[in-house]
């Protein structure tokens, strides 16, 4: 039976998914860029935002109480611990390396919510009755 997180779990998890968002953008845009060098490799500064975008997107779904969000929030956690990775790779990167360890512990979390809801009724997408003649 899946587990229906709590108001403080949903809010705990949105806060470290924008709280990651945050870091990954400032130390992209204040420290990568202006470093250069290994800081701005395609790769890893690609990953940086790449986990923003994740980060937004999982924070956006569970705020509006989307059924979806275990899906993102799984991808969510996926990304953060690549661009964790990648960041451990460099120089005076911890503390974004710790904001997506932190998001992704608290999306793996979340994503243990049930990731198939049910099929909507009525309106669209929902399958009409078959006619039998």
């Amino acid at each position: 039976m899946p587990h229906a997180h709590t108001t403080h779990e949903l809010a705990a998890c949105i806060e470290a998914c924008l709280a990651c968002s945050r870091e990954c953008r400032q130390t992209a845009l204040t420290h990568c860029l202006p470093l250069g060098g290994a800081h701005v490799e395609p790769d890893h500064f690609r990953l940086m935002f790449d986990c923003v975008t994740a980060c937004d997107a999982a924070a956006a779904l569970m705020a509006g109480g989307s059924p979806y969000h275990p899906a993102y929030c799984a991808l969510c956690a996926e990304v953060c611990r690549a661009c964790a990775a990648s960041c451990d790779a460099l120089a005076d990167m911890d503390d974004c390396a710790r904001a997506c360890r932190d998001c992704a512990a608290q999306c793996d979390a979340m994503a243990l919510h049930d990731m198939h809801p049910e099929p909507r009724r009525g309106g669209r997408g929902a399958e009409r009755p078959r006619r039998t003649s």
